[in-house]
């Protein structure tokens, strides 16, 4: 990742969630961010493959 390009996301969770969520990470030796951009990418993925690819242009406005 281009550190130049790496923006800080928050994030609102249930307490009991984001608990279970860093047990799973921890027990996949995954950390909860790591864990979070991959579910980000297969997210994207899965949309581009029923989709169309997103473009530069297509993003333009959300960086």
């Amino acid at each position: 990742m281009n550190k130049d390009n790496e923006k800080h996301f928050g994030l609102r969770v249930d307490g009991e969630i984001l608990a279970k969520f860093r047990y799973v990470c921890k027990y996949t030796g995954r950390s909860a961010n790591s864990q979070i951009i991959r579910l980000m990418l297969k997210f994207i993925a899965d949309y581009e493959k029923q989709n169309e690819k997103i473009t530069q242009n297509d993003i333009e406005e959300y960086l």
